[in-house]
């Protein structure tokens, strides 16, 4: 078994996709610290401008856990978010297909920031097409960190081979792998080229967006595009 393991981020960019497309399970690391600074509860998308934030209000206080950490009730930021979609996005090719699916999101009524991140990543995962189960290492209570902790999660598991980011280069000891016998490979990617909404040349074009952007613009070819293959072969 092929594993990835990543924490649950808001409307995941395109590349944590193409990561998720080449396993056979997908984990979510959702008691993980919370970093309030990183992609845990918001991502980027396109505007007619360049790009900008959709941001998760959250009522996080050091030193809580991603799936610890709830959205601020104060806050009317479902619908802000839709709106802000509808006025980005209503010429993309693709987006009145799609729109019906951000409102059931946006209708989960769910505080949860873990909770949340993870139901947008299936979401995404099954608009685009890509058909794999997800656990979550929460309920493990796995009390190890760093790269023990990784090879405990796969142990639970059952896998022989982890997926990492290519990022893991810099901070996992690759011996405590080979000790345990499991294989790491590291992704490859680079985020695809497509006819982005508001992008008038290809030099407008801005990489490594939501993976909304992706599928607004692309539609039911985007895991073609996503995994830089041919949709006509």
């Amino acid at each position: 078994m092929r594993i990835a393991i990543h924490q649950p981020q808001y409307m995941p960019w395109a590349g944590y996709f193409h990561k998720m497309a080449q396993v056979d399970l997908f984990v979510f690391l959702d008691d993980a610290q919370f970093e309030k600074n990183d992609w845990q509860h918001r991502n980027r998308i396109r505007n007619p401008k360049g790009w900008q934030w959709l941001s998760m209000p959250t009522t996080y206080r050091f030193p809580q856990k991603i799936n610890e950490v709830m959205i601020d009730r104060t806050a009317k930021w479902r619908e802000k978010h839709l709106k802000t979609l509808d006025m980005c996005y209503s010429r993309a090719p693709y987006y009145r297909e799609y729109r019906h699916e951000l409102v059931r999101y946006y209708a989960l009524r769910t505080e949860s920031i873990a909770e949340l991140n993870m139901q947008s990543a299936a979401m995404i995962a099954r608009l685009i097409g890509i058909a794999v189960p997800f656990e979550r290492t929460s309920p493990l209570s796995i009390q190890s960190s760093a790269t023990e902790r990784l090879i405990e999660v796969c142990r639970r598991f059952g896998a022989q081979t982890y997926l990492a980011g290519a990022g893991g280069k810099n901070y996992m000891d690759i011996s405590l792998f080979e000790k345990a016998g499991i294989a790491v490979e590291f992704q490859r990617f680079s985020c695809p080229r497509y006819g982005q909404c508001w992008a008038e040349s290809d030099a407008d074009f801005i990489p490594d967006l939501s993976a909304l952007d992706l599928l607004f613009n692309c539609g039911p070819k985007s895991l073609d595009v996503l995994m830089n293959r041919n949709p006509a072969d």
